[in-house]
């Protein structure tokens, strides 16, 4: 398998999820504003959302697919699929009983998260809608971690764009006849989103079916106890736990920083959140699709013994990492405003609300190299099937996180809650990185240093031919040409894309070298 062009297959149709996910939030934002029922949508999303990275994509991913790609390694199919079937019956049963209880509790949990928004009660009802959410994202977990392990990375990587096209035909169609018949419109995204969450479920089965792996879901309490009693998911279950605490961490900052943000004023949640779609552009793009890529290579050759291959593989991922993240967060501190105004400056969206946006949208720019240096650097670990020094790692970087803000927020509001998640990312990309190489688990290659450097004179260019385009041109005030501002953003952003890998052709590096086989 090139390596390279899973990457770039997975980067690709998750850049049409990206594409559709900001058209998402480009309606959200132009129907409703930085308001304080938004402020409420985006918390009530964010509790299944927690759960979903806390559960199905966090703790769950990181010890099933190393001992899924292990038990197919050793034991072949036939097990593999026993392994399947056991650990969806439990994942079956346990979600059934979390969401009755999240359903329940939900007034509770939204206390928990933002006891200081002023539509408290819409944000309740929108997480009791919603909250089933979690059970299909939770299936889609484990039929991703399948897929992957088949080397099957399309399916996974192009469902997100399902919920992205429900909740623009919910925001479009269902929120007009919501406001005709006296209910508010907002409630129409929490029906958008579960409508997502079945299509990303129901796309999934035939790709499981063509590959013989589609799970079994045992119904009975005796199938249960049979499932409990498989010894993959005993593993499972076991490596689960350090895993659960280290993504812990991450969705308890993420928490604490919402419950904060809710406290600052009406807007700041929504800012932030529209900041942090934006963010998740190149995040999805590059750190999710490599670390997608490399987990099932990196199981496979520690599971094999072969340490080279291992080395190699993470070199490899850091590579393409510095070469692809940095001019990515040159772009986001340098030309913040005119991507901001042409995504979101339409209707409810004032020029208040862009500034706002542009000012977090900074401070999560300033770490994005270690946001997508994580997703390279943990699944290193994870693929050791060690969870406990990432683990260790997240805790002090939550510590530290929160210290920061306690000297950020003060003196420049959410946009410091922001810089404090972007300066703890590059605190915890470079421990993970340091811990790897004292393990001797990671061995850099020849050639790092003339590399970095040609990469940082590249980017500077891009940087410098941004700065004047941010510089010359009123992006706020092209408001009402909107048209020409796409254009004028577009032609920007592709020009100095041309220009970065021109650079770097001329200094000897082309991307094609970073072809490999897996």
């Amino acid at each position: 398998m090139n390596l390279l062009r899973a990457a770039s297959t997975v980067s690709l149709l998750t850049l049409a999820s990206r594409i559709t996910g900001l058209g998402r939030e480009l309606i959200v934002a132009a129907s409703f504003g930085a308001s304080a029922y938004t402020d409420a949508f985006n918390v009530a999303f964010r509790i299944p959302n927690l759960l979903r990275r806390l559960f199905a994509e966090g703790a769950f991913s990181q010890a099933f697919v190393p001992i899924l790609a292990a038990t197919r390694a050793a034991e072949g199919d036939d097990a593999t699929r026993r392994l399947v079937d056991a650990v969806a019956t439990v994942m079956a049963w346990a979600l059934a009983l979390t969401c009755v209880v999240g359903i329940v509790a939900s007034p509770l949990l939204v206390w928990l998260m933002a006891s200081g928004l002023e539509k408290f009660d819409a944000a309740v009802v929108m997480t009791r809608v919603m909250f089933p959410y979690i059970a299909f994202m939770s299936l889609v977990a484990l039929a991703a971690g399948v897929l992957q392990t088949w080397k099957r990375f399309a399916v996974p990587a192009v469902t997100p764009v399902l919920l992205n096209v429900a909740v623009m035909l919910a925001a479009w169609l269902l929120a007009p006849w919501f406001g005709q018949r006296g209910i508010e419109p907002i409630y129409a995204l929490a029906v958008g989103v579960m409508l997502g969450g079945v299509l990303q479920l129901a796309v999934q089965w035939p790709a499981l079916r063509a590959i013989g792996m589609r799970p079994r879901i045992g119904a009975s309490w005796r199938s249960l106890r049979a499932s409990f009693d498989h010894p993959g998911v005993g593993r499972i279950l076991k490596q689960m736990g350090p895993a659960l605490i280290g993504v812990s961490v991450a969705q308890l900052s993420l928490l604490i920083n919402t419950q904060i943000a809710s406290h600052v004023g009406v807007g700041a949640v929504s800012w932030l959140t529209y900041a942090d779609r934006l963010m998740e552009f190149p995040t999805a793009l590059l750190g999710v699709a490599l670390g997608v890529v490399l987990l099932p290579q990196l199981s496979a050759a520690q599971a094999s013994g072969d340490r080279a291959a291992y080395s190699s593989h993470l070199d490899w991922g850091l590579r393409l990492v510095l070469l692809l993240a940095l001019p990515c967060a040159v772009a986001l501190l340098v030309f913040p405003k005119a991507i901001v105004s042409v995504l979101y400056h339409y209707g409810q969206f004032n020029d208040r609300d862009v500034q706002q946006t542009v000012r977090a949208l900074m401070g999560y720019g300033v770490g994005l190299l270690g946001l997508i240096g994580i997703k390279v650097l943990a699944p290193g670990f994870y693929a050791r099937q060690d969870v406990r020094t990432p683990v260790k790692i997240a805790v002090v970087v939550l510590i530290l996180t929160q210290l920061m803000n306690l000297l950020f927020v003060p003196q420049i509001g959410h946009a410091g809650l922001a810089l404090s998640i972007g300066l703890g990312a590059l605190i915890n990309a470079a421990w993970l990185l340091i811990g790897l190489r004292r393990q001797g688990a990671y061995v850099p290659q020849a050639g790092w240093l003339g590399f970095s450097l040609r990469v940082l004179c590249a980017s500077a260019l891009l940087g410098a031919a941004l700065g004047a385009a941010a510089v010359g041109i009123d992006w706020v005030g092209l408001g009402q040409q909107r048209l020409l501002r796409v254009g004028l953003v577009a032609g920007c952003l592709l020009g100095v894309a041309l220009l970065y890998f021109v650079a770097l052709r001329l200094m000897g590096i082309r991307l094609r070298d970073f072809a490999r086989r897996g």
